[in-house]
């Protein structure tokens, strides 16, 4: 499987990465920096593809590797400009998941824009109730930020953390998300 990456900015948040193979997004990561660079240009298409699409990527049933991307990226952008955006359309690689983790990841894939849960709803919602600890560490290890939005999930008694990216970055995506005081 061939991974291609795409750099792209966003105004106010910074440059993220999106790698994807075969129309499946294999990782993503959020746009981070204090200063957002000019957007990038958009991948050029491998001679004999077709255009990128518009609109949403629902109802297109097969993703032909790059074609999906441009639309993509600004949906991301929308979300970062604070946007309420949906991703729950976008495939995927969870190929690697246990039974347990494609259950969370699942989960989270269902907490909608503007809702936050705590580790152990989460758990309880993936049909683990004992395991909050578990879905914590599978949010800790999350690649899909956005689209396994684990900045949704918050400690019985706090915010949580938000890995590299530290909680107040968790803070600003819930602050975009209509959570103040947070």
């Amino acid at each position: 499987m061939r991974v291609t990456r795409h750099a792209y900015a966003v105004d106010g948040w910074g440059v993220g990465e999106l790698w994807e193979a075969e129309g499946l997004v294999v990782a993503h990561e959020a746009p981070s920096g204090a200063n957002a660079t000019p957007t990038p240009p958009a991948p050029t298409p491998p001679k004999g593809a077709a255009s990128p699409p518009s609109g949403t990527l629902a109802g297109k049933p097969s993703y032909a590797g790059v074609e999906f991307v441009p639309e993509l990226l600004r949906r991301i952008r929308r979300f970062y400009g604070g946007e309420p955006v949906d991703f729950g359309d976008v495939r995927l690689d969870l190929a690697w998941c246990t039974p347990f983790q494609a259950d969370v990841a699942a989960a989270l894939r269902r907490v909608p824009w503007g809702e936050i849960v705590s580790y152990g709803e989460l758990a309880e919602r993936a049909g683990y109730p004992r395991a909050h600890r578990a879905a914590g560490t599978f949010c800790a290890e999350n690649r899909f930020s956005l689209f396994l939005p684990c900045h949704r999930v918050v400690a019985a008694d706090g915010i949580g953390s938000y890995g590299a990216l530290g909680v107040s970055y968790k803070r600003r995506l819930l602050r975009l998300e209509g959570h103040a005081a947070l």
